[in-house]
């Protein structure tokens, strides 16, 4: 019974991602439904959908821009994975530095770079229109913490790393989600996209400055017996279940 226990047992920290998972498909749900119910609908811009709805995107501008400007700040409610770059967390562990797969946050950069340069194109040729560039860095959101909690394409097939503790590129998700918005000559897509972009230059200078902050090998707080997320318990109770669904079919 124990055994049961501690495995259904969420960490504070757990709960606080399931909870932004949450709010995030819950604002993209709200955006999809103003965007379909009136740009669709009537043709019309959306700047006017903008200032149809405005507490709708009020709401979705305020949330994403607060929880950036709060990561510039150390919480316990974050993830250690994002809480590495800051010096408090930083537990000298003696040890030598575990080596880093070279390349591979590049290559995750290059693959990221392609992704946002073809919905550029896309929205310059008005395949798409500006609304579908939000709704797509909305639903990046949603897809950022689907791969915090349950799987992540990069970890697995590019990154390689144990955890989303020891990521050497965790930090890049806002910048991820709001690429497309450089391209949108809005204050409002402008914004999210400028502290994105300053969140993203923050880590990757006191990831240069402070290389040991981010290495397992040198920051004990990285290790799994410090932990106090335990989110890939999360992951591999997934992975045990699709793969006895796969053997039953």
């Amino acid at each position: 019974m124990s055994r049961i226990k501690e495995k259904i047992i969420l960490s504070h920290i757990s709960v606080f991602h399931i909870v932004k998972l949450a709010a995030r498909s819950l604002l993209f749900l709200a955006a999809l439904w103003a965007y379909v119910r009136y740009s669709v609908r009537t043709g019309e811009d959306v700047r006017t959908l903008l200032e149809s709805y405005p507490v709708v995107f009020g709401l979705i501008w305020i949330f994403f821009f607060t929880d950036m400007l709060l990561r510039f700040f150390p919480s316990p409610l974050e993830s250690p994975g994002c809480q590495k770059v800051f010096r408090k967390n930083y537990v000298p562990a003696g040890d030598k530095p575990a080596p880093y797969k070279k390349g591979r946050s590049a290559a995750v950069f290059a693959v990221w770079a392609l992704i946002t340069a073809v919905i550029a194109v896309l929205y310059k040729l008005a395949v798409i229109d500006v609304g579908a560039v939000l709704l797509t860095s909305l639903f990046f959101s949603v897809c950022d913490l689907t791969c915090i909690l349950f799987y992540c394409p990069f970890q697995e097939l590019i990154m390689k790393n144990k955890c989303c503790t020891t990521c050497r590129i965790y930090n890049w998700d806002y910048l991820m989600m709001f690429s497309p918005c450089a391209f949108v000559p809005l204050v409002y897509t402008r914004s999210l996209f400028a502290i994105s972009l300053a969140l993203f230059l923050t880590w990757e200078y006191i990831k240069k400055k402070h290389p040991e902050r981010f290495n397992e090998g040198e920051n004990a707080a990285l290790r799994c017996e410090n932990c106090p997320e335990k989110l890939c318990r999360h992951k591999k109770s997934l992975q045990r279940f699709l793969r006895r669904m796969r053997e039953k079919l």
